[in-house]
């Protein structure tokens, strides 16, 4: 699994970023300056290209293209960055999936963390997932496409992504750059394994139903102070969910975008301060 790591690679402060579905971790870019630059002390911030994404490896087997394996990465990831310097002061930003790996990873008892997560910022995601965005998802996910040109893929991937919300042409093609791969035979395509969609498509809304009761006993659990970040015309999480996570477990503190769907992708100023503001609280 490889990451991205921004600042001081000795510091004990580390924010871990992790990004959506079919997204990888440059994502972070501006959030990562920005945090460094308003930090008053040294830090470093982690953005892993989740296996299957980016410059991560693919699996072999589909069937692990889920929670648990992710979960499992981010710990050998953080036993890591143990090893190359203390970790003392932990904290987790996750949009989408990564903030269920985020719940998972704070709300499992008893894991070898090298610190607790103190903050947690979850991004346009909790523990119920509304299936008519699993279905909107699943209906585009796998299709990694061919393109000519870095334009013409940001051009596809814009037409599926207009939920991100307002941005501008330059920073739509900065957040596209990372997401596309060379092609042996010429041309581009999207940067991940097309067999990440293969979990999601054999899911069903049963499934999903069962697996509330999971995700709400972990984010139940978690202990660490909680930010919740929505857009204001999200598919994926609920207006009424996010207000239950309001009220129960970590009484997340939310912070909703008009004007912005699934998911916010803190390019825009009010939502990098939100998540400044929120990830270098003492």
């Amino acid at each position: 699994m490889a990451y991205w790591s921004w600042g001081d690679p000795a510091a004990a402060r580390v924010i871990v970023c992790v990004h959506g579905l079919s997204r990888q971790g440059r994502d972070f870019d501006v959030l990562a300056q920005a945090l460094l630059a308003r930090a008053e002390g040294p830090l470093r911030v982690v953005c892993p290209d989740v296996v299957g994404r980016g410059r991560s490896d693919w699996l072999k087997n589909p069937q692990g293209y889920v929670l648990p394996t992710y979960a499992a990465d981010m710990l050998a990831m953080l036993g890591q960055l143990q090893a190359q310097a203390a970790v003392q002061d932990l904290s987790w930003c996750g949009t989408s999936m990564g903030g269920l790996i985020g719940m998972a990873v704070a709300g499992t008892p008893g894991l070898p963390l090298p610190s607790p997560i103190r903050r947690l910022l979850l991004n346009d995601v909790g523990p119920v997932i509304q299936w008519q965005a699993i279905e909107r998802i699943g209906a585009y996910l796998g299709q990694t496409g061919r393109f000519g040109t870095l334009q013409e893929a940001a051009d596809a991937m814009w037409r599926i992504s207009t939920s991100f919300g307002p941005h501008t042409p330059e920073q739509w093609l900065a957040l596209s750059q990372a997401m596309v791969r060379e092609l042996p035979e010429g041309g581009l395509a999207l940067h991940y394994d097309p067999a990440i969609a293969v979990p999601l498509r054999g899911m069903t809304a049963g499934d999903a139903q069962q697996g509330e009761a999971t995700l709400w006993a972990l984010y139940d659990a978690i202990e660490a102070r909680t930010l919740l970040t929505r857009g204001a015309q999200s598919d994926l999480l609920s207006r009424e969910t996010a207000l239950e996570m309001t009220r129960r477990g970590p009484h997340a503190r939310l912070v909703e975008f008009e004007g912005v769907g699934h998911a916010p992708t803190f390019i825009a100023p009010d939502q990098v301060e939100a998540a400044v503001e929120f990830l270098l609280q003492p």
